[in-house]
């Protein structure tokens, strides 16, 4: 093999070792980051050896963390930064500054050097923003109290990666000279930073309109890599990091109004090349040393979590937080972070901490990691331990819930009181059908419950927050949040409290339907759908075809789309109008201990020869519903959704239950 192919084999065995090790985490449901990790363990040159740590290798990992800086510059704004103020510039900074004054002080305690101690700290203090900020997305934690305090202490790491990037390689400098050192290029960081503030969003902008203008997707990721790659060496060549240069490049661009363009095309790019870093990562790590020291791998470990976890736990208390809110902050930050990787590896390049040491420090960072997504699912468990004040605040919370839902019946349940959730709010209103809605945005919800809206401040993924909105006497129940997982867990309580309630969902497109409908969704709503419906709509009655044969139209298709749209759940309080008293609609029927139906197949109970349609069964403890066909012989509890006119459907519950 030829010199090109003999160079090109250590890239194709770290492409198939990450492609391997994420297909395995997405199967286990782990981050990407912790299969990356596994790989460089595996091929690294401390196990298999199929990958070398050399030069070229590391060339390339540095170029992930280049475009990840990249992005975190695009994620840079003071207006965003000014709104976040308390946790950003307060528990982020505190945090970050207390964790390095410990590791300086544990440093010193055991004859190390402070410089091993800053560089440590710094390192040991990053959290996983990759990790944490999934998590919290998924259990729609974000706009939390401690939600809103994670995001701002990971803000505040990611912005102090920066000056962390210049300060280590200084600190292994001879120790006469390191303030100058850092002098000097805390200097050239500031007078980089001042040109470029001030001229280049100007030019920036101009620049991006020219290559805008040509229209070409090609052109466009060509000149984001150009303009991301050349402010990299740039700062390279004023001898800082190449990775501040590309942050100084996405900030850049994150004033001007191609920012979201540019995030889309870099993308793949920056998660491939990071990839590739965190794989090198896992190279440094030499398995037979840290069995070798196993117990100072578990020290580590356990010194990480516990110190910083109390760490951050007392400092959010000090900076007003609740006992619960602290907790579970703590919670979420204890880990250590894709940045603090970065740290280490310059640590090690300085040659400021002996090697046992960083590499039990490695091998604990990632075991936390791997610890993390278990610790934020059993943080409510633990809060209800520790913090008894969450008791208090948790039956407060449904309190104010069942308040405003008390004496409701026939009510439909909102949740999530976002723009659609409001917009329904509204239409029920118009038609006097009560409603009360469920939100987790503080904000939003005082400003509408001031306003006068039914609106109270609940996680709906809690059955007794379900509970305490009656969903057991509710007419319907709507998620209006377009997040499939959420969504699942939901409805899951929902149909083991009250399975005859019907739930429409909301869905991005039709490809959640299936996801949806098998969680026991009544009917899965899917934006893709509509919005082509109004764009088709509007294109008919444009090109002149008559406005009713076009509304026929769209009914029709609705109508094959959305089952239950043939028929509606009539209430008590509705109003009936002309001709609607032969309209066909939705029955539930509960089937009791003494029901004629009981043990007998629904083929044999003639419903069809009645006029009205079986359009499912509910069963206890199923989610999905049945159709007539497999729901085989009927038992106590299950519930018959049946479809026909009014008269039809009381003939048809009385065959059910009386015979």
């Amino acid at each position: 093999m030829d010199a090109t192919g003999l160079a090109l084999l250590p890239v194709l065995v770290l492409l198939a070792g990450g492609v391997l090790a994420v297909v395995a985490c997405r199967s286990l449901g782990l981050p990407p980051i912790i299969g990356y990790l596994g790989a460089g363990v595996v091929l690294g040159p401390h196990a298999a050896g199929l990958v070398a740590d050399t030069e070229a290798v590391r060339h390339l990992a540095e170029f992930g963390v280049v475009f990840l800086m990249f992005s975190i510059g695009l994620e840079f704004s003071l207006p965003k930064l000014r709104s976040m103020g308390r946790s950003v510039f307060g528990l982020g900074l505190s945090q970050v500054a207390a964790s390095i004054a410990l590791c300086v002080g544990a440093a010193l305690a055991v004859g190390g050097s402070w410089q091993a101690g800053i560089a440590l700290g710094g390192a040991l203090a990053m959290s996983s923003t990759a990790i944490v900020s999934k998590l919290l997305a998924e259990r729609l934690e974000l706009d939390t109290p401690h939600g809103r305090d994670v995001i701002g202490v990971l803000l505040f790491q990611d912005l102090a990666v920066v000056p962390l990037l210049i300060l280590v390689p200084a600190l292994g400098g001879p120790a006469e000279g390191i303030g100058r050192d850092i002098a000097e290029a805390l200097a050239k960081a500031a007078v980089v930073l001042v040109v470029l503030l001030v001229a280049g969003p100007r030019v920036m902008r101009a620049w991006f309109g020219v290559i805008a203008r040509r229209r070409s997707t090609e052109l466009f990721v060509l000149n984001v890599l150009l303009i991301t790659l050349l402010l990299a060496f740039v700062t390279g060549l004023a001898g800082l990091s190449l990775a501040l240069g590309a942050f100084l490049a996405g900030m850049l661009i994150s004033e001007t109004e191609y920012r979201y363009q540019v995030e889309e095309d870099i993308k793949a790019f920056r998660d491939v090349l990071l990839g590739l870093f965190f794989v090198t990562v896992g190279m440094m790590l030499d398995l037979g040393l840290v069995l070798a020291h196993g117990w100072l791998v578990l020290l580590s470990l356990a010194l990480l979590l516990a110190v910083k976890g109390v760490a951050i736990g007392l400092l959010a208390r000090a900076f007003g937080a609740a006992p619960a809110t602290a907790l579970r902050t703590a919670l979420a930050l204890a880990q250590g972070s894709e940045f603090g990787f970065v740290l280490l590896a310059q640590t090690r390049a300085v040659q400021l901490v002996p090697e046992p040491v960083l590499q039990a420090l490695i091998a604990a960072m990632i075991l936390s990691m791997l610890a993390t997504p278990f610790l934020i699912a059993a943080s409510d468990r633990i809060v209800l331990r520790f913090a008894s004040s969450e008791w208090m605040s948790r039956s407060l919370d449904l309190h104010r819930v069942a308040v405003r839902s008390l004496g409701t019946e026939r009510h439909v349940i909102i949740l999530g009181y976002g723009r659609n959730g409001q917009r329904l709010a509204r239409l029920l209103e118009a038609e006097g059908v009560r409603y009360v809605a469920l939100d987790l945005d503080p904000e939003r919800v005082r400003e509408a419950a001031l306003a006068g809206d039914t609106v109270v401040y609940a996680d709906c993924s809690r059955r007794e927050a379900l509970v305490a909105a009656g969903v057991s006497r509710a007419a319907a129940v709507v998620v209006t949040f377009a997040d499939v997982a959420a969504a699942a867990r939901v409805l899951a309580h929902i149909h083991a409290l009250s399975p005859a309630v019907p739930v429409i969902v909301r869905a991005r497109d039709e490809a959640d339907i299936g996801k949806l409908t098998a969680a026991g969704a009544s009917e899965v709503v899917p934006e893709a759908f509509e919005s082509g419906l109004m764009l088709a709509s509007h294109a008919l009655v444009w090109v002149g075809v008559p406005l009713a044969r076009v509304m026929r139209r769209m009914s029709q298709m609705r109508d094959q789309q959305y089952g239950l749209l043939r028929g509606l759940y009539h209430g008590a309080s509705d109003e009936p109008e002309t001709g609607e008293s032969a309209q066909p609609r939705l029955h539930a029927v509960t089937l009791h201990a003494h029901a004629a139906a009981l043990t007998r197949p629904l083929a044999d109970l003639g419903l069809e020869a009645l006029g009205v349609q079986v359009r499912a069964v509910r069963r206890p403890g199923e989610a999905k519903k049945l159709a007539a066909a497999e729901a085989g012989a009927l038992r106590e509890g299950d519930v018959v959704v049946l479809l026909g006119a009014p008269e039809l459907l009381a003939a048809a519950e009385l065959r059910l239950l009386q015979g």
